[in-house]
């Protein structure tokens, strides 16, 4: 009997035990998914994202990066992306966007996603050393940092896309597998739908490789390892391009000789970019979205960011996490050469011709440098001892790229 009885507390006290623990997991689920923080921790299998972007820099003498007005010049944007300066509009004391001064432009960064089914996330992309200028689709907020809340990843969708007649380049960027997206109307806006993420700003933060050009020979200093680095000239069309791979510590190298092919470098940078992680189509996109601007006249170094560099300037959160998140950034540092700065100086002088079409013609040239423009005046300026062209490039100086 006393053996039965003793049974019975043991097996009641084993029922309090096991409901106890139930109670506790119950607990501990509810507050793991009513808990911000764990939401971070979900991740979704079968979801992928891919981004490519560039930051533009101008090499200055010491091979830091100098401040310029990357957005004094005119659009290339098509008018259905959205910018600050349509933001600030109402705003009395908005500066204008092209008076906005940085050392590197943060160009066309675009984020790709890839999912087998329907898939809602959220996404936000920090960037505490500079500021949003552009973007599409629509956002929740802008500032240092780009929310667009919760999206639709729409594997297979049809979609109406914005276009428009421009000859832009963005377009370029929709030429991939990527599904579409769509961003859940807010503000008393419609949904917008894209190919992708878009959004493009100004900075000043260090970069991971200094580059300094010393008579013939370009230094590159970098305390990083950078995995790919391509030397590009265009002088009068003729090209040029040395390739280094794992770069690290410092190098002296030589010029390139002007005796290769822009298809020739198409192709080393294609290769550079897809070992990096991109898709080919999305290489193929990133390149015919830059073609022009990365193979005009002039001299100009790329390199792949080391990816802690891009996650320490562009801090990123997607929810639910990707299985996949690839991201390749692409620096850009432009050199003022010798040869352009005698150029440009050139022209300068053409300036006070007594023929009008000369003068038009000098100008076209000094501004066919665009955005670049500004900074080669100012470099040929710090030097300029006549007082009369130190005035013309003042003048120059003063007038929008653009114009």
């Amino acid at each position: 009997m006393k053996s039965h009885i003793a049974s019975r507390i043991i097996t009641i006290c084993l029922l309090v035990v096991v409901a106890a623990a139930i109670s506790v997991i119950a607990i501990s689920a509810w507050r793991g998914s009513a808990s911000p923080s764990s939401k971070t921790l979900t991740r979704s299998e079968n979801l992928v994202v891919h981004e490519w972007g560039t930051f533009t820099s101008i090499a200055g003498k010491d091979g830091v990066a100098l401040e310029w007005r990357p957005l004094n010049g005119a659009s290339d944007l098509p008018k259905f992306v959205h910018t600050i300066q349509t933001v600030n509009d109402g705003l009395r004391h908005a500066p204008p966007k092209a008076q906005l001064t940085a050392a590197i432009r943060m160009e066309t960064p675009v984020l790709y996603f890839y999912s087998p089914n329907d898939t809602e996330v959220s996404v936000k992309v920090d960037f505490p050393k500079g500021k949003i200028t552009e973007w599409y689709p629509q956002a929740r907020s802008v500032n240092t940092a780009i929310d667009w809340g919760r999206l639709k990843v729409m594997p297979g969708a049809a979609v109406n896309l914005q276009v428009d007649y421009s000859s832009s380049h963005y377009f370029a960027a929709r030429e991939t597998d990527a599904a579409p997206v769509q961003v859940c109307a807010t503000n008393g806006k419609p949904a917008q739908q894209e190919k992708f993420l878009f959004y493009r700003g100004v900075g000043t933060f260090d970069l991971p490789l200094s580059v300094k050009l010393d008579g013939k020979n370009i230094l590159l200093k970098t305390n990083d390892v950078i995995s790919h680095v391509i030397i590009f000239e265009n002088r009068g069309g003729k090209i040029g391009f040395r390739s280094i791979d794992n770069l690290a510590g410092e190098m002296t190298i030589e010029r390139p000789p002007l005796d290769q092919s822009t298809d020739s470098v198409i192709q080393d940078l294609k290769q550079v970019l897809v070992s990096s992680g991109l898709y080919e189509k999305e290489a193929d996109a990133m390149i015919k979205t830059w073609r022009d601007s990365w193979f005009e006249e002039g001299s100009r170094v790329f390199y792949v960011l080391p990816r802690p560099t891009t996650d320490a300037v562009l801090p990123i959160t997607i929810d639910p996490r990707p299985s996949d998140l690839v991201r390749v950034l692409v620096g850009r540092a432009e050199l003022i050469t010798p040869e352009t700065k005698n150029s440009v100086k050139q022209q300068v002088s053409l300036l006070s011709d007594p023929s009008a079409r000369v003068r038009a013609e000098a100008a076209r040239a000094i501004r066919k440098y665009g955005r670049f423009s500004e900074p080669i005046l100012k470099d040929i300026l710090r030097d300029e001892k006549d007082a009369t062209i130190r005035e013309r490039i003042k003048r120059l100086i003063e007038t929008p790229a653009g114009v």
